[in-house]
């Protein structure tokens, strides 16, 4: 088994490294380096602990009677809140979802959006507010999914509290990144409509084009 397999097998699962340590009793130190290739020569305890966990006997062989543990699908937004405080993920139905950091270009295109936005709707004399990431976004009433937008605008002030914005927000922009397609262009577009937001854009510097997503209308994506 590759550390590579490993690495896909994780991503398939939406395992974070911070559960991974946890199912695995590696030090999340010392499991970060490994996944990351900072480790040349990880012990073979290690990766045979990875390798049942991600591959073996964790969720697939018969068990005992004792308590199974969480795993994708099962987590709520206690267990986002209760993540080290540089653990960036996203919590979609249940699933975690590690966030990589931004790029520099990745953040010049996020605060540029979020100034032109600003700047019109005060233009406008506007109520409705911008918001750049990091801000929590909860779309759901069922307490799995917890997503964090580049830039939203939110019309509706109740929605915003002091710690997370309530419910879809108007207007929603994400930046695609190499490991963001499929949950940019899938998961998240499906969420966002089901949630109520009205327009979604997204940027992809990989392919330069801006693809625009009336949701509220329900109409096939512009580009």
């Amino acid at each position: 088994m590759t550390l590579e397999e490993i690495r896909k097998k994780k991503r398939i699962l939406g395992y974070t490294n911070t559960t991974l340590s946890d199912l695995t009793g590696i030090p999340l130190g010392t499991l970060n380096k490994i996944l990351s290739g900072d480790s040349k020569n990880p012990r073979p305890e290690n990766v045979k602990a990875l390798e049942d966990v991600l591959f073996g006997s964790a969720y697939g062989a018969e068990k005992t009677d004792a308590p199974r543990e969480k795993g994708p699908g099962d987590y709520t937004i206690e267990d986002y809140y209760a993540l080290p405080d540089d653990q960036r993920v996203e919590l979609i139905d249940g699933v975690f979802y590690d966030m990589e950091a931004p790029t520099v270009e990745h953040q010049l295109l996020v605060g540029s959006v979020y100034a032109q936005l600003l700047a019109f709707i005060r233009s406008k004399k506007g109520k409705c507010i911008p918001l750049v990431s990091p801000v929590d976004v909860k779309l759901d009433e069922d307490n799995k999914t917890m997503v964090q937008p580049d830039v939203v605008v939110v019309c509706d002030r109740e929605k915003i509290t002091e710690r997370v914005v309530l419910g879809g927000p108007d207007f929603v922009l994400e930046v695609v990144s190499p490991s963001s397609v499929a949950k940019d262009y899938i998961k998240k577009a499906a969420k966002y409509e089901a949630a109520g937001v009205r327009e979604y854009w997204i940027v992809d510097p990989l392919t330069n084009r801006v693809i625009k997503y009336d949701l509220e209308e329900g109409s096939s994506p512009s580009i």
